[in-house]
């Protein structure tokens, strides 16, 4: 469903000047699974419709709420794709339902307490309408506080090297947009077997079938607000994290393990050379052993240049 207006207190005229008539935006569709979450759930829903983007498919996927989230719901749903509200056995579930519904070119979720940056919508779709190498992005990590202030924006570069040596801390959900033929590659299903970490799971797979880019913009967040179920299962979030890994592991080739293998080692070794506290210059030269390794693993970043266009930017592993 293409929404070509929205009503007055839903307009940002100014975005809408910037997606420019000449750029064939590609659909874009966002799932919102949400359970009891009428404090927030507006806020997220007016943080999707608001940008006034020209191709939006949204989905909305309650669980069953009985908190007045179904109330909030109705108060949007004509500029809805679809919405429900039944039972379901879960975030992945959830999840399922929604993506199952979804006819867009490009893909993503927000959770019913995060929301999108007013200018996510246009900086997501030209990218997808410009470069047919990306699949695959992630903005800058913002986070929000309870109130839905941004209180903080932090630079994340992973890649499937940096899971493979346990440092998966994190690739911010919210802040995730995909293509739907990376979504049909990776098996176009949430595992439902995984009941938190159902999004580390599908990056381990999407890991499996493509590269992922860095966007030095910040699109999303994640609101902090004292009941997060990370904060609450911490333990088994790592948990089912390295599963993941784990499994991510024995389908990968073994010339990728193997950089990972030799990477590990040079980790180590970097930190023994701190704690001997070896000069720096040595340090410097034994980084520079596997210098041949770290050109076939840098960091895919997008860059927007001065003449209007994202080009590729490269940024080295670091230790």
């Amino acid at each position: 469903m293409q929404h070509a207006s929205y009503p007055a207190d839903l307009s940002k005229k100014s975005w809408k000047t910037i997606l420019s008539s000449a750029i064939n935006w590609p659909k874009i569709t966002i799932v919102t699974p949400s359970f009891n979450h009428a404090e927030y759930l507006e806020d997220t829903i007016r943080s999707v419709l608001s940008q006034g983007y020209p191709n939006l498919e949204y989905i909305i996927i309650d669980g069953g709420s009985t908190d007045g989230s179904v109330e909030i719901i109705k108060k949007y749903e004509k500029w809805l794709h679809y919405w429900v509200s039944e039972p379901d056995t879960g975030h992945g579930n959830a999840l399922n339902k929604g993506f199952k519904k979804a006819t867009g070119d490009v893909l993503a979720w927000i959770n019913s307490d995060d929301k999108y940056m007013p200018w996510t919508f246009s900086v997501v779709g030209e990218i997808f309408a410009t470069r047919t190498d990306v699949h695959w992005i992630v903005g800058q990590s913002g986070f929000w506080d309870a109130d839905g202030r941004l209180t903080n924006m932090i630079e994340q570069h992973k890649n499937v090297y940096d899971y493979l040596l346990g440092e998966y801390r994190w690739i911010q959900q919210e802040s995730v947009f995909f293509s739907a033929d990376l979504w049909r590659r990776a098996g176009a299903i949430i595992n439902e077997d995984y009941k938190l970490m159902v999004d580390g799971e599908l990056w381990c797979r999407f890991f499996l079938q493509d590269r992922l880019w860095r966007v030095p913009v910040v699109l999303s967040g994640y609101r902090s607000h004292g009941d997060n179920r990370a904060v609450v299962f911490w333990d088994d979030v790592h948990k089912e994290m390295r599963r993941a890994i784990k499994e991510m592991r024995s389908s990968l080739p073994q010339d990728v393990l193997n950089i990972a293998k030799s990477l590990s080692r040079l980790r180590r070794l970097n930190s023994l050379l701190v704690k001997l506290k070896i000069p720096v210059t040595t340090q410097l030269i034994a980084a520079k052993i596997l210098g041949k390794m770290f050109r076939r693993i840098r960091y895919l970043q997008l860059r927007y240049d001065r003449d209007g266009k994202w080009s590729t930017e490269y940024v080295k592993w670091q230790l």
